[in-house]
This record gives structure tokens, C-alpha cells and sequence, in this order.
């Protein structure tokens, strides 16, 4: 209990305070980039290593920060945020639900990081923000998109949504699937208790969209889906 009061007040104060630092580095006329590394990816790796969170990444090699690319990662836990921000070493950005980028210094420091909030009951802002999203990738930027939508219950993949990957075939650029496994043991979805533990990050091949386009969309969500799948067979029930 204690453990619990003490670790979701430390992760409030101090996700405050990266906020404040965030706008602070803003005022400056820092770059997205700079607002990435310097604030976000630091917030992470503190969270991670004060929660007792241990996590264990492959495939860096399929990784290359000068060639932007959309990545799309399953969704477990919140937990998954931290993840992504310590163990992938991209200036990506987010493409998360709007109504989070409404909430009070949390909204205005991911903006400042340059993230992209995605209107889901008004396709017409919708369309906006995928455009936006466009333009950020053929500018050199790479996007992370959970595809799921939601957090999974069990930890299993869920379904998969065709936005992020409509927009993969618009910008041109490849899938890079990875695959999170652990994370939903350590908080499940509906839980604000954090249990130690180990988390596999396994980092897949680029999926090239060549032949693709919307008319075979629905391959392109089964190539990605098993790749993550294997993925994560492939680390075990360990994780």
C-alpha cells in the first residue's frame, strides 16, 4: 500500500515538473527534437528505474533515426508511454488521442514536443490531424501510432485500426512493427497499482509499402500484426 501512495504520487510530482520544463525549453525556441531527448525520453528512463521496471530491447539494429518511419507498437499499459520514450532511440512523435492533449501542462509540454492529437468523433479534424501527421514524416520526422486504439485487457493483440496505416501509405515511408511484452502484468488497464517486473521491447524489420495501397490495406495489418505476434512468441511467457 505504501509502495503504491508513494510511487503514483512520485510519477504526478515529477511528470509536473518535466512539464514545466518542457514549456520552459519551449519559451527558448527549442526544437520538438530537443524537447524529445531533453525532457521526455529522461522523464521516462527516471520512471522506469524508480518503479523497479527492468526492460530488455532487441533489434536495434532495424533502427534508423535518419530515415523517418511510422512505428507502431501493441498497447498494454500506460506503462507502454515510458517504454517506447526510454528504449527507442527516435525523435518520433506521438500520435495519441486529442482529448489527452487537453489536459492541464501535460497537453501544452507534448505539444512543445511536437506530438500529434488525433479527434476521433469528427472525422473531419481527424483527416486534419493524419494530413499534419503527413506532412511531419515527408519533413523527416517518424510517427509512433498505437494501431490497436486501446489499451488490451489481457495483454493480448487486439485488433488492429486502418488509420495509422492509411497514413503509412500516404507519407510513403515503411512500418516498423514492435512488439511490448510484460507491461500488462506490471499495471493492467483499470489499475493504478505498479508491480516490479521485466519488459521485453523487440524492435522489428522495416515492412517496405511497396505493392501496397489501400485497396490491399487489409495485408499490410496482417504483415505488421504477425511480425509483432512472433515477436512476441518469441520472448516467452517470461515476460
Amino acid at each position: 500500500m505504501i509502495r503504491f501512495l508513494c510511487l503514483n504520487a512520485f510519477i504526478a510530482i515529477y511528470s509536473i515538473l518535466f512539464c514545466l520544463w518542457a514549456i520552459l525549453l519551449s519559451l527558448f525556441n527549442s526544437s520538438p527534437g530537443r524537447v524529445h531527448f531533453w525532457v521526455a525520453v529522461p522523464w521516462a528512463k527516471v520512471i522506469l528505474l524508480v518503479c523497479g521496471i527492468k526492460v530488455t530491447v532487441s533489434g536495434n539494429e532495424n533502427v534508423d533515426s535518419e530515415v523517418p518511419r511510422v512505428y507502431m507498437v501493441n498497447h498494454q499499459s500506460y506503462f507502454d508511454v515510458f517504454v517506447v520514450l526510454a528504449c527507442l532511440p527516435v525523435d518520433f512523435k506521438f500520435l495519441l488521442k486529442e482529448e489527452l492533449m487537453r489536459i492541464p501542462l501535460f497537453g501544452p509540454a507534448m505539444k512543445r514536443a511536437g506530438y500529434i492529437g488525433i479527434e476521433r468523433d469528427d472525422p473531419r479534424k481527424a483527416i486534419k490531424s493524419m494530413n499534419l501527421a503527413a506532412e511531419r514524416i515527408k519533413g523527416g520526422a517518424s510517427v509512433l501510432i498505437f494501431p490497436e486504439g486501446t489499451r488490451s485487457l489481457d495483454g493480448s493483440l487486439g485488433s488492429f485500426k486502418k488509420g495509422g496505416f492509411n497514413l503509412a501509405l500516404k507519407s510513403g515511408c515503411d512500418i516498423v512493427p514492435v512488439a511490448i511484452s510484460g507491461t500488462a502484468r506490471i499495471v493492467p488497464k483499470g489499475s493504478l497499482k505498479i508491480e516490479k517486473g521485466n519488459v521485453a521491447f523487440s524492435i522489428g524489420r522495416p515492412i517496405p509499402l511497396a505493392g501496397y495501397s489501400r485497396r490491399n490495406v487489409a495485408q499490410l495489418m496482417d504483415e505488421v500484426r504477425a511480425s509483432m505476434l512472433a515477436s512476441k512468441q518469441k520472448v516467452g511467457p517470461h515476460f
